[in-house]
């Protein structure tokens, strides 16, 4: 029986801790690999990821996601795609907000233009194509991949404007899931990090 668009159901997974998302540097294109701590927290996944069944496993380009999803069990399933690389944030890449705000006071990534990168409605665009795709597929989908994105692939499903990511907090290694109330797209649960606790 073939799936309807309101069946499809959306997890996404954000990548194990790195050094930089530790400090709180702006980790975009940058291929930072893992800590040990993040390879603990991906592995925590696996016993969450192997009581479902994933009809299409997609993941970041960039290793630090590529080793969550081969540590949390679906290496074997999963195809790269593009659009989940996380926003390039151009001449602010391995900065954090902190020193940002020295020189820059009132400086955000959700409103000030990226020189060098991506601006807000580019990252929303590949957001949109991602999540068209899903939709074309159906059936549970599992997405590993960055912060920012994550955030606006949370904000474009449920308010279709990117910006809304600004409030939507997300932890490393953490579970999301995008689905639908009747015919509404709806986030049915966000930022769970609960199998992280005995880490």
């Amino acid at each position: 029986m073939p799936h309807s668009p309101s069946s499809t159901e959306i997890w996404l997974f954000r990548h194990g801790e790195t050094e930089w998302s530790l400090s709180g540097a702006h980790t975009g294109r940058t291929d930072i690999p893992l800590t040990e701590n993040g390879r603990k927290q991906a592995m925590a996944l696996r016993p969450i990821v192997a009581k479902q069944s994933f009809d299409l496993v997609l993941t970041s380009p960039l290793s630090r996601a590529k080793e969550t999803c081969q540590l949390a069990g679906l290496g074997d399933k999963a195809q790269e795609d593009t659009n989940l690389y996380e926003w390039d944030y151009g001449e602010y890449e391995g900065k954090k907000t902190a020193d940002i705000r020295k020189t820059i006071p009132d400086w955000s990534i959700w409103t000030t233009p990226i020189k060098e990168g991506e601006s807000l409605d580019m990252v929303e665009k590949r957001a949109a194509a991602l999540i068209q795709r899903c939709l074309d597929h159906k059936g549970k989908i599992a997405l590993f991949a960055h912060g920012h994105i994550l955030r606006i692939l949370g904000a474009y499903w449920s308010a279709k404007k990117a910006s809304f990511g600004a409030h939507l907090a997300l932890s490393t290694a953490s579970i999301c899931k995008l689905g639908y109330e009747r015919e509404n797209q709806v986030i049915s649960t966000w930022n769970l990090t609960s199998h992280l606790e005995n880490i």
